[in-house]
C-alpha cells in the first residue's frame, strides 16, 4: 500500500505537484505555495479596501482613497470650509466697506465648493446601482441653492438699491421671489436633470394639458381647507408663541397688492414645488417610501423659510421662527400629500397658489 500511495503522489506531483511531497519540500526543488504563519506582515502593504454592495470602495467622510474624483472632494471640502470663513469675517465686519467684497467673494468661493461637492457625491452615487435614487444630496443641493440665491441677490439688488429702489418694497420683493424661483428651476435643471438622476416627468410635469388642468383644479380645491387650518393656527400660536410675520411685506395701495400677488400667486409656488415637492420630496420617497417623504419634506419646507427671518434679539427672533415653523407644517404635509398621490406638481402649485394668496390678502386687509 505505500509504495502505491507513494507512485500515485509521484503522479500527480508531475502533472500538478503533491502537497505533501516535492511541492512543500524546497530541498527537491518544489513551490511552497502554503503562506508561511510565522513571517512578518509586509509594512508597507497598504491595508485591504472594504467594499460595499455594488463592489465598490467604502468612503470616509474626510478621506480620499476609493474615490472616483478625489480632487473634486477635495475641492468640495475646501471651498466650502473657506466660504463659510469668508461670510462669518464679512458679517462680524458688518459697516466696514471692504466687508461687502469679503461677503461677495465668500458666496463665490461657497459656490465653487458647494457645486463641487454636489459633483463628487453624484458621480460616487452613480457607480452604486443598489442605490434607489442616486442624485444628489437635497439637503446638499438646497445650500447651493441657498449661496446662489443669495449671491443673485447682492449682485442685482445692490446696484439697483444704489438707484433708489427699497428692496422691502413691492418691486424689491418680486425681484426677490423672481431670482430665488429662477436659482430654484436653476439648480435642478443643472444638478438633478442634467446628469440624469431625475426627469421632468419624474418631478410631476409630465401629465398631458387635460390632466395637468385637473390636477391644478384639485389643489385649488384643497387649498382652501388647509388655508382655513393655517389661519386658525396662526391665531393660536399669535396668542400662545409669537405672532406669525406675514410670508411677503404688507404693500398697501392696490398696485403693491398687485405685485405682491404676482410674486406670491403665480412665481414662488412654481419654485418652491419644484424643488421642495418636486426634487426633494421624490428623492426621499424613494429612498424612505411615502410617509416619511411627506414628513421629512414638510419639516424641511417649513425650516427653509424661517432662515431669512431678522429679528431684533435671540428671544423674540427664536419665538417668531418657531410660530413660523409650526404655521407652515400643515401646509407643507398637504403639499406633498397631494404631490404624491397624484404624481402631479401641478396640484402642488394650485395649492400652494390658494394658501399664499389668502395670506398676503389677509396681511394686508389686517393693514388697513
Amino acid at each position: 500500500m505505500g509504495s502505491g500511495a507513494g507512485g500515485a503522489c509521484a503522479q500527480a506531483a508531475a502533472r500538478a505537484g503533491c502537497q505533501a511531497g516535492a511541492l512543500s519540500d524546497p530541498i527537491d526543488g518544489g513551490l511552497d505555495l502554503e503562506p508561511d504563519a510565522d513571517a512578518a506582515p509586509d509594512a508597507d502593504a497598504p491595508p485591504p479596501q472594504l467594499l460595499d454592495a455594488d463592489g465598490q470602495p467604502v468612503l470616509t467622510l474626510f478621506g480620499l482613497s476609493g474615490r472616483a474624483v478625489p480632487a473634486l472632494y477635495l475641492v468640495g471640502w475646501i471651498g466650502s470650509a473657506m466660504g463659510a470663513g469668508l461670510l462669518v469675517v464679512s458679517l462680524m465686519g458688518a459697516g466696514n466697506p471692504g466687508a461687502r467684497w469679503m461677503l461677495l467673494f465668500g458666496l463665490v468661493t461657497a459656490a465653487i465648493g458647494l457645486f463641487a461637492a454636489v459633483g463628487s457625491q453624484a458621480v460616487e452615487r452613480q457607480r452604486r446601482p443598489s442605490l434607489l435614487y442616486r442624485g444628489p444630496s437635497p439637503v446638499l443641493t438646497f445650500l447651493v441653492a441657498v449661496v446662489l440665491t443669495l449671491l443673485a441677490l447682492v449682485i442685482v439688488l445692490a446696484p439697483l438699491s444704489a438707484l433708489g429702489m427699497d428692496p422691502g418694497s413691492p418691486v424689491g420683493t418680486l425681484v426677490s421671489v423672481g431670482l430665488t424661483a429662477l436659482v430654484y428651476i436653476a439648480v435642478v435643471r443643472l444638478l438633478v436633470v442634467g446628469p440624469g438622476a431625475f426627469t421632468w416627468t419624474d418631478l410631476g410635469l409630465g401629465s398631458p394639458r387635460a390632466a395637468a388642468a385637473r390636477d391644478l383644479a384639485a389643489g385649488v380645491a384643497l387649498g382652501v381647507p388647509v388655508l382655513a387650518v393655517t389661519i386658525g393656527l396662526q391665531i393660536v400660536l399669535a396668542a400662545l408663541i409669537a405672532p406669525v410675520p406675514a410670508i411677503l411685506p404688507a404693500a398697501g395701495g392696490a398696485g403693491g397688492l398687485l405685485l405682491d400677488l404676482v410674486a406670491a400667486v403665480l412665481i414662488a409656488p412654481i419654485g418652491d414645488e419644484l424643488f421642495f415637492r418636486g426634487f426633494v420630496t421624490t428623492a426621499w420617497s424613494r429612498m424612505l417610501g411615502t410617509n416619511p417623504a411627506i414628513v421629512r419634506g414638510a419639516v424641511f419646507f417649513a425650516f427653509a423659510h424661517i432662515l431669512t427671518l431678522l429679528a431684533t434679539d435671540f428671544g423674540n427672533g427664536a419665538a417668531t421662527a418657531l410660530s413660523q415653523f409650526i404655521a407652515l407644517l400643515p401646509a407643507g404635509l398637504a403639499l406633498g400629500w397631494v404631490f404624491l398621490s397624484r404624481r402631479s406638481l401641478y396640484a402642488a402649485i394650485g395649492l400652494h397658489a390658494v394658501v399664499n394668496l389668502g395670506l398676503v390678502v389677509l396681511a394686508n386687509v389686517a393693514k388697513g
